[in-house]
């Protein structure tokens, strides 16, 4: 590694606030004198995440109120003058989610100790769940590049793939005809399916993307195409936790064993596949980027005949070769992180170049999907 070229950090880091940790502490502190009746009510040590986290606001501190005292993280909506990465934030929706895994599952998700949709307290609705302690595939420096996970043996490391799998076998193992994930259903005349209701969702958003950047990007719009030439058989839906990489998985500090799921920004009704796809694309998308700067990566990790496999294995479902599913996967991605470019250019850290699709840094590796 000493003598590879790498990535400039500079590069990497995604100013996602304006707001400082230190101003959102006090302000949670007045909240929570509110919501539990204890004027004494304290919250310190205020941070944010600096190693993962693109779209929504996390704060973590220390609070005590009525003698118990503990260590939790607010997961806030951020606000229109920051660029959210989305259009809308649902935060409801997702401690809904949380508890809704909670209850039909063993797949380990954080306590919602509250919820609160009032955005006066911080200008946003916001929840907050109990601090679990725990260790994550950082994306600062990207976790095929180096630390704990770069560090673990061939064996160490297939022990996690397989157990990120289960979760995903856990999440998509919820019943949901008895009505109680409805509240996570697309609007029905977006399309006749799931999967047609999502892809509307997806090229909507693409058009608010497109709007906010003031460009279209032509490879994103290619696999639009591409997909719609290629629209496969429908699968069964399940509960799809949307982001799900292991990125959003937080482990043992001491093991490969899940101890937290996070991040359910993107949940929603879809098939299986999908979730399965984005956990392979975004560790091919972290190896992709790093090989450019000649990075020796961990290209024997998550795989798609791997997983797709185990995951047939746990839950008795063929998601197929996987090819349509990744493009999809890959074209959600471009647009999310053309739209993370956006955010950049507000906060100064980065410009638009004269081909827009630069600005999603893997076109050469989407167009290599759509011609093979």
């Amino acid at each position: 590694m000493a003598d590879e070229p790498t990535p400039d950090t500079d590069d990497m880091v995604v100013i996602t606030s304006s707001r400082s940790p230190e101003e959102l502490g006090s302000r949670l502190e007045a909240w929570l004198a509110d919501i539990t009746g204890d004027s004494g009510a304290t919250v310190s040590n205020t941070s944010s995440p600096d190693a993962n986290g693109m779209s929504s606001e996390s704060v973590f501190f220390d609070a005590s109120f009525h003698g118990e005292s503990g260590s939790f993280v607010a997961r806030l909506a951020p606000t229109d003058e920051d660029v959210p990465v989305f259009s809308e934030y649902d935060l409801d929706k997702q401690a809904r989610t949380i508890e809704l895994v909670a209850s039909r599952t063993d797949v380990p998700v954080p306590t919602v100790r509250w919820n609160e949709p009032d955005a006066r307290h911080l200008d946003v609705p916001f929840f907050v769940m109990e601090k679990i302690e725990g260790r994550v595939p950082p994306d600062i420096l990207p976790y095929p590049m180096d630390g704990w996970v770069r560090d673990f043996s061939d064996t160490e490391r297939r022990a996690l793939q397989d157990k990120s799998v289960a979760v995903l076998a856990g999440i998509h193992s919820i019943d949901i005809s008895d009505g109680s994930a409805d509240f996570l259903q697309a609007d029905a005349s977006l399309g006749a399916t799931p999967l047609e209701r999502h892809f509307a969702q997806e090229k909507v958003f693409y058009e608010w993307m497109v709007d906010g950047a003031g460009r279209r990007f032509p490879t994103i719009e290619r696999a639009h195409a591409w997909i719609e030439a290629n629209w496969p058989d429908e699968q069964p839906s399940a509960i799809s936790w949307g982001d799900s990489r292991i990125g959003n998985i937080m482990y043992a500090n001491d093991s490969t064993d899940p101890v937290a799921v996070l991040d359910w920004e993107m949940a929603t009704i879809a098939p299986p596949g999908l979730d399965v796809a984005w956990m392979c694309f975004l560790h091919r998308f972290f190896e992709f980027v790093l090989q450019k700067y000649g990075v020796d990566t961990l290209p024997n990790m998550l795989r798609p005949e791997d997983v797709r496999n185990t995951y047939g294995e746990l839950t008795g479902t063929d998601v197929g070769d996987l090819r349509f599913e990744l493009v999809y996967t890959a074209a959600r991605h471009a647009a999310i992180m053309a739209r993370v470019h956006a955010r950049s250019v507000h906060f100064g850290t980065e410009e638009w170049t004269d081909d827009p699709d630069d600005a999603f840094r893997f076109k050469d590796l989407l167009t290599e999907m759509l011609s093979d």
